[in-house]
């Protein structure tokens, strides 16, 4: 990850009418690095990811994007960038093969069959490229779409969603390989509602109503966040569940299975909150990690309201 950044803008700002949707974003993101945008539906993150790209002309803000400026040079951008949308774009009725023979066609490269050929072997897809990509499991057709936005070997990634709607296994095998993509130094941007994939990012930029509210790797924001979380278990759950609910220093009461998570900003002041929720019902409290979880709610309930308060 040495040299200059892959992806460098500051104040990245845009309109629609009189609707601010990103408002003056600054950040970097360097060679090999996985970085995960979340936020709320709405946020800017697509429109972010959008206009570094070269896909969305920015009003505001200057920046590069693999060395060529985002507002002047979006033709070269766009040849660089492979761009995996949340929707399944590719043709139905064409096989595997002839889906990415297409994409192909589109970028020039040459000679085809090499470059459809590596790329099959390398997502493996070799042993069903003439399957018809309408008759693949939603997992399959991941990997097809994985595989158009990489054949052209691209410096850039863009995952906009990418495993919505994927089982388990297959999201994990689809994070697999872009680890192994980002090692052989592929830059990867993704915007994610999943927990989980957010932990496999190198960093996360948490966007909400098109501002960066928090930045770093799921540690730092974790830490940052000042959050500290209590497990109660055992007990009536549901009625200590509604007794924490609205007592001092509370701000999420969440039911995990038979267990509940108790989460707020000050820990001697939810400790004593939760002390009192429990005494005599037979129920066990203790000190647990916060989670990613626990932080991404905190911010959406903490942006909300700031939204709100300024309408």
């Amino acid at each position: 990850m040495n040299g200059a950044p892959v992806i460098a803008v500051e104040g990245l700002t845009k309109r629609f009418g009189s609707k601010t949707v990103v408002d003056h974003i600054s950040l970097t993101v360097n060679r090999g690095e996985i970085v995960g945008f979340l936020g709320p539906n709405g946020s800017g993150k697509t429109t972010t990811i959008r206009m570094i790209c070269g896909l969305l002309s920015a009003d505001d803000g200057v920046g590069t994007c693999l060395g060529y400026d985002i507002r002047t040079q979006s033709a070269e951008i766009k040849r660089e960038v492979g761009y995996m949308t949340q929707r399944f774009s590719y043709y139905e009725d064409l096989t595997i093969r002839e889906n990415l023979d297409f994409v192909a066609r589109l970028y020039g490269l040459s000679p085809r069959k090499r470059f459809v050929d590596s790329t099959l072997d390398r997502l493996g897809l070799t042993a069903r490229q003439g399957q018809l990509a309408g008759s693949l499991s939603g997992g399959w057709k991941q990997r097809l779409a994985l595989a158009a936005s990489v054949m052209h070997e691209p410096q850039l990634l863009l995952l906009d969603e990418p495993t919505a709607g994927v089982d388990p296994k297959a999201r994990r095998e689809f994070w697999d390989e872009i680890h192994a993509l980002a090692a052989d130094g592929l830059t990867v941007l993704v915007s994610t509602h999943y927990m989980d994939e957010a932990e496999r990012c190198h960093r996360i930029i948490y966007i909400s109503s098109g501002t960066i509210v928090a930045r770093g790797t799921v540690p730092e924001v974790i830490e940052a966040s000042g959050l500290s979380t209590f497990v109660v278990t055992g007990g009536d759950i549901p009625a200590i569940a509604r007794r924490l609910r609205g007592m001092p220093g509370v701000e999420q009461v969440a039911s995990f299975g038979n267990d509940l998570h108790v989460v707020g900003p000050d820990k001697a002041l939810v400790g004593r909150s939760v002390a009192a929720a429990v005494q005599g019902t037979g129920a066990r409290a203790g000190e647990d990690a916060t989670s990613l979880e626990d932080v991404f709610i905190r911010l959406m309930e903490t942006t909300q309201k700031t939204s709100g308060a300024g309408k």
